[in-house]
């Protein structure tokens, strides 16, 4: 019996789903770098901006690339539609205005990315949309929090960067009484270790720039999820413009398809990293999802089938051995990304959260001491060595 395309197993999904064949017979999917698309006649033209037909008209609505990059993107995490965007933050963007209004409230955990955070404490309110924090660690407390105007909980699991994990199906039990929207940032585990809609997500959010991509090329952002949701992000964004662009939805698709491959190498590294680190005497401790010392370790154990490619610790000599530790490396990168091929190095009390006060990168998690590391696809002798040096060399202020 012939299978339709989707009851294939998700990793042969993401490889071998692909739009529909040109009179070329094409093995490889082709590039649209279009900006807009023709009509035969003046009939077909009225009906396809009547919506009337599923033509394509301009790529800032929708383009081909892009569709199959949508499409393949909610195979994975099993979403009815989706919505790609020009980057992670236009995609989390587009959620909060396409379904939040003036005298709304927000539910969002307190441990996100920095980019988030003002977006959430910056801009929002001046939309009149009103933002709560809720501690990751203390779901019991998350209910009171709700208020009669409260519409969306909003949440990354594991978090960037201090990975803190939640109980997705405790949250959705949460979402689901009150009649709010779950949106789950999934960007850390990715579809391959972890698919929020089967706890009980409505949305999932992604920044494809990270392991979706894998090599630091492109840019990109996509939502997914119950399809009158999308639909309300798919006619804002339409209007304002946040489009992917042709190239990089055929770079990302083509990516996906050694996803499975590079996240389970990821994540394999990074749980040898982690373990090799652990009993290191200049850190006050080591953070990774699959570690039983991590605190919701059991949660990740339930809700992930693996612990991703980022690990996390903490410094014993604070900022300033931070700032040395990364001068010290020799091989890591130091550079503005995660997810890559190359393994990174971040200090995010010095680079990525320093424009915060104290308080706000408090709220985040963000220590004075806290590194994060993007483990990449090198051997994890290298990786394990490079970090041990750049930690014997900054303890000792040699650097």
């Amino acid at each position: 019996m012939s299978k339709e395309k989707n009851q294939y197993q998700p990793d042969t999904n993401a490889v071998r789903m692909q739009m529909s064949k040109t009179d070329q017979m094409e093995h490889s999917a082709p590039m649209f770098l279009t900006s807009s698309f023709c009509f035969d006649n003046a009939e077909e033209m009225r009906a396809t901006f009547a919506d009337e037909t599923d033509f394509n008209i301009y790529s800032r609505f929708s383009n081909p690339n892009v569709d199959e990059f949508v499409k393949k993107m909610c195979a994975l995490e099993g979403a009815e539609a989706g919505y790609a965007t020009a980057s992670g933050m236009s995609a989390i963007f587009a959620g909060f205005m396409a379904l939040l209004k003036s005298g709304d409230h927000l539910l969002s955990a307190r441990a996100i990315f920095g980019s988030t955070h003002t977006v959430i404490t910056k801009f929002l309110p001046k939309w009149g949309i009103e933002t709560s924090y809720f501690d990751m660690t203390d779901p019991a407390g998350i209910e009171a929090m709700i208020k009669p105007n409260t519409k969306m909980i909003f949440v990354e699991t594991p978090s960037n960067p201090g990975l803190e994990i939640i109980d997705l199906e405790l949250l959705a039990g949460i979402a689901n009484k009150h009649n709010l929207i779950l949106n789950v940032d999934n960007c850390f585990a990715t579809p391959v270790l972890q698919r929020p809609i089967e706890y009980g997500a409505h949305l999932v959010t992604h920044s494809a720039t990270k392991w979706i991509d894998g090599q630091g090329r492109v840019l990109g952002g996509v939502v997914v999820g119950k399809a009158e949701l999308i639909k309300e992000i798919h006619t804002f964004c339409r209007s304002t413009g946040p489009a992917m662009s042709p190239f990089n939805a055929w770079v990302l698709s083509k990516s996906l398809e050694t996803l499975f491959v590079r996240v389970e190498r990821h994540s394999s590294s990074a749980l040898k990293l982690a373990q090799g680190l652990e009993n290191n005497p200049h850190l006050l401790s080591v953070k990774y999802p699959l570690l039983p010392s991590h605190p919701q370790y059991s949660i990740a154990q339930k809700q992930m089938s693996g612990g991703g490619g980022i690990v996390c610790f903490e410094l014993k000599g604070g900022l300033q051995q931070g700032v040395r530790f990364l001068d010290a490396l020799q091989l890591l990168s130091l550079t503005a990304n995660l997810g890559d091929s190359r393994s990174i190095a971040s200090h995010p009390a010095s680079t990525t959260h320093a424009k915060l006060s104290d308080e706000e990168r408090a709220i985040a998690g963000i220590t004075p001491g806290l590194i994060r590391i993007s483990v990449g696809l090198e051997n994890i002798k290298d990786i394990l060595e490079d970090i041990e040096q750049a930690l014997e060399s900054s303890a000792a202020g040699l650097v």
